[in-house]
């Protein structure tokens, strides 16, 4: 059994799916791990951004059987079989989710900093955040 989903774009055209970590927060620290990395995303080039998601992923989980690339003409009909459903992207940021199990319910209790560093751990060093990863937060607002 896994912990299975889809990233896609709302013309589901082509996704990334996951085998495993396919839960809102892990979904949602490989979308903001692309964002910082500064990748075009699916949304505005395909081709590109997919692949820099699977790479991500890849990287992160190693092996060969954790991602994978579905064509659109098998999105849909995937979706009844995945536990955390199909993503729909806008940018790098989630903008609708379809077909979660029934009595789903996100449990929003990873952190994502921690996501974040530990994904980039994975990552090789040449393509590394680094120390940014762990920069603190910096307020806007001047006094």
């Amino acid at each position: 059994m896994g912990n299975r989903a889809i990233i896609t774009t709302a013309d589901k055209e082509i996704g990334i799916y996951l085998h495993w970590n396919g839960g809102r927060d892990s979904v949602e620290a490989f979308l903001a791990y692309c964002a910082l990395k500064g990748y075009r995303s699916p949304t505005t080039d395909p081709s590109y951004g997919f692949a820099r998601l699977a790479q991500v992923v890849g990287n992160f989980f190693g092996g060969g059987l954790s991602v994978g690339v579905v064509d659109g003409d098998h999105i849909e009909g995937m979706g009844a079989s995945l536990d955390n459903g199909i993503y729909i992207l806008d940018g790098w940021d989630i903008k609708e989710r379809i077909f979660p199990y029934e009595g789903y319910c996100d449990e929003h209790c990873l952190d994502l900093a921690a996501w974040l560093r530990a994904i980039d751990s994975r990552q090789p060093a040449s393509e590394q955040l680094g120390e940014q990863i762990y920069a603190g937060v910096v307020s806007a607002k001047s006094d």
